[in-house]
């Protein structure tokens, strides 16, 4: 029995780590070649200028952005800018050429922004990064942070910044995808808590709302599938697909090929993980699990457990003048009592052999359940990424106030403090990167979003928050 499920647990890990692989070089070389695409046809600068290092998109200079937002000039008012934040490995505006991680749903407003944060980094540094990348200046990953996690206070600078006035009075519109929706909340807990030096007077009010698209609000189950160990949710099981993860992304970054880098980054930058810096003992070191992100833990997939995401929601609250919105993802069905995938073709192959095994997770008998009230069956409706009950609404380690939209004709006007959800069929990435997958429902899903960030009204001259939206669209 034992030589069976080594066997079998050595071939589930060779076909993840093969589709994974593959459809990461399928995106890869679909921007690769689309940008060369684009430059024999002058239609954007010579792909060569990349090469060199010299692009608009090169590392140092998404950094050093000044692209402030510039409200057209026929809005007859202020409109507040639409963050689109992305999720696991993912990419803003400027990276991979001009591929899309939103699929190209930033077209769809006036005054959308798309930041780049780091792919693998954690919640927190993300969350910090966002607020330097909107008000301007060196990133500061605070004091205490960086020496507990042993990285660079400081990191790359937003000239200007691209939503300078940024304050109470001119606030913004967070939508999240996946783990891009917890960035959003703990980013505005640090604007209620103050946490950035030089700006005491930040508050939660600077958020208009909040949108989770398939968000990780909760934590998954699919990081034990991957690899975190399920005691703690903390440390990665020796062989895993994260392990190779780990050892890729760990070179990528100690060859520091300036090129590649600005085509794509994982965001660990201030870990100085290059070889200029570490040399080669630094690099054995690293790849020995003894220094580096991985070894302190101060990377995302920690925080997309369930023990981590209910040390991160301990400190977060669902604050009274914001509205809170959220899309949950579903592709799986019930059948005699079972939960199964819904169907073959309809999920991305990238995904479903998740979706089957996500829908058969059971947290190990040995080990404490990580929270009080924890039910296995409560996560096996999943989108292949993420647990259907975990993107709903906070409910670890405290339920937040929600409502349940099923039928949008019906949904009462929409009141700040609480967060409505709707249940989508839908796998994880069906909302980004190829957006003639996901066909009509695209533009159902973003057109609601924008129009619905559109009908709040902030008035300037008081510090409270008015609101006519009537429901909650598809």
């Amino acid at each position: 029995m034992g030589m069976w499920r080594l066997t079998l647990g050595a071939a589930e890990l060779a076909v993840t780590s093969v589709v994974h692989m593959t459809y990461a070089m399928y995106v890869f070389s679909t921007a690769l070649a689309r940008d060369l695409s684009q430059s024999l046809n002058h239609k954007t600068r010579p792909l060569s200028l990349m090469i060199t290092g010299s692009w608009g998109s090169s590392a140092e200079n998404l950094g050093n952005n000044n692209n402030a937002v510039v409200l057209p000039a026929d809005t007859g008012g202020e409109l507040s800018p639409i963050v689109l934040i992305h999720g696991i490995f993912g990419f803003g505006q400027g990276r991979l050429g001009g591929l899309s991680y939103f699929a190209g749903a930033e077209k769809k407003d006036q005054c959308v922004l798309v930041p780049d944060l780091g792919s693998l980094t954690s919640i927190y540094d993300r969350a910090r990064e966002l607020f330097y990348y909107l008000k301007g200046g060196k990133v500061d990953y605070g004091e205490d942070h960086s020496k507990c996690f042993g990285h660079s206070r400081f990191g790359k600078v937003y000239d200007g910044g691209h939503y300078p006035k940024w304050d109470e009075n001119h606030p913004v519109h967070l939508v999240g995808h996946s783990a891009g929706a917890q960035v959003a909340r703990v980013l505005q807990q640090m604007l209620a808590d103050k946490a950035f030096e030089g700006y005491p007077n930040t508050s939660a009010d600077w958020v208009l709302s909040v949108t989770s698209l398939s968000g990780a609000l909760n934590g998954t189950t699919r990081t034990y599938l991957d690899g975190m160990q399920a005691d703690n949710g903390k440390w990665m099981r020796p062989i895993c697909l994260l392990q190779l993860c780990r050892v890729g992304v760990i070179l990528y970054e100690w060859l520091e090929m300036g090129w590649l880098k600005s085509y794509y980054s994982f965001g660990f930058d201030h870990f100085n993980l290059g070889w200029r810096t570490c040399g080669v003992t630094g690099l054995l070191d690293r790849l020995a699990g003894n220094s580096g992100p991985f070894a302190s833990g101060d990377w995302i997939l920690p925080d997309l457990t369930i023990q981590g995401t209910l040390q991160l929601n301990a400190s977060l609250n669902t604050f009274p003048n914001t509205f809170y919105f959220s899309y949950a993802t579903k592709k799986t069905t019930n059948l005699m009592g079972l939960t199964l995938p819904s169907s073959i073709l309809g999920i991305h192959p990238l995904l479903f052999i998740r979706v089957l095994q996500m829908t058969q997770w059971r947290h190990p008998p040995h080990f404490p359940p990580p929270y009080k009230g924890y039910r296995d069956e409560d996560w096996h409706d999943n989108d292949g990424a993420l647990n259907t009950f975990s993107m709903t609404h906070p409910r670890i380690p405290l339920e937040h106030p929600s409502t349940f939209v099923e039928d949008d004709s019906k949904c009462h006007p929409l009141q700040p403090g609480n967060w409505y959800y709707k249940i989508v069929e839908a796998d994880h990435i069906l909302f980004i990167v190829n957006r003639e997958r996901a066909g009509m429902q695209f533009d159902l899903i973003y057109d609601s979003i924008f129009q619905r960030c559109r009908k709040h009204i902030h008035t300037t001259t008081t510090r409270h928050k008015a609101t006519t939206i009537t429901t909650l669209s598809q």
